[in-house]
């Protein structure tokens, strides 16, 4: 997990409005979305209970598809 040391703006109300951090925090925190992201769609398929196919032939369906 990403050890975050948080950085407000804050509007002249007092209430927080924006977070800064460091670019290559920003970037490290989307690459961690990503994988989340693919994993909650691996859970998902493996989840629906489809049958799955190989890559080549799903490939070819769709070529036949267009």
């Amino acid at each position: 997990m990403i050890k975050l040391r948080e950085r407000y703006v804050v509007a002249s109300n007092g209430k927080k409005v924006s977070v800064l951090l460091p670019v290559a925090r920003y970037r490290k925190l989307l690459e961690e979305l990503e994988e989340l992201e693919a994993i909650r769609a691996y859970d998902a398929a493996k989840a629906s209970g489809d049958r799955s196919i190989p890559f080549r032939q799903a490939k070819a369906l769709l070529r036949r598809r267009k």
